[in-house]
């Protein structure tokens, strides 16, 4: 299935006072402390997609001992937080910004440590603000996990609730007007 990004879409942050209205453009990011793409000493540093709009993504990387549940292997939930990255980085580079609504995982063999495993997400469908995304978990041709993941277009407001949201979108505001 093909499917298209708009040239509409839109990347815009409302900053500032309300009655200024001032619109700052947005590029596609992840904050730098995300535990799947950022650089947080105990995620996974997922590298995040090369391009906008892209319909497929690939990566590899491993899960080490801070990321075990039994003995040599991956707590399952570590194994769907990777794959809700996956999915949802290249959810968020087709359309910027996006949050996971729901994802489904099925477990099709334990996941090893200090192994390099190569996470995929390949986008299924996008109507409306709704994007569905594919995400496998392989160790060479096994599949290990599977997901079926569909995310939400927001507006970048929806991070500004929290004090955190509202640094970030500061620090963009004043990185991008000079």
């Amino acid at each position: 299935m093909s499917v298209r990004p708009t040239a509409a879409i839109s990347r815009r942050l409302f900053l500032g006072a309300r009655h200024r209205k001032k619109r700052v453009k947005i590029p596609p990011h992840h904050d730098p402390s995300c535990w799947g793409c950022g650089h947080s000493p105990d995620g996974i540093g997922l590298p995040v997609p090369s391009e906008e709009g892209a319909d497929a993504y690939e990566a590899s990387f491993s899960f080490d001992e801070r990321h075990q549940g039994g003995p040599g292997l991956v707590h399952g939930g570590l194994v769907g937080a990777a794959l809700d990255e996956a999915c949802g980085l290249l959810a968020t580079w087709y359309r910027f910004p996006t949050v996971t609504a729901r994802i489904f995982v099925r477990y099709r063999r334990p996941v090893p440590i200090n192994r390099e495993l190569t996470v995929t997400a390949q986008l299924t469908g996008a109507r409306g603000r709704r994007i569905h995304v594919d995400g496998r978990l392989r160790d060479g041709d096994e599949v290990l996990a599977e997901a079926r993941a569909a995310f939400l277009h927001v507006p970048l407001e929806h991070f500004l609730a929290t004090p955190e949201g509202r640094a970030a979108g500061e620090a963009w505001r004043r990185r991008l007007s000079g």
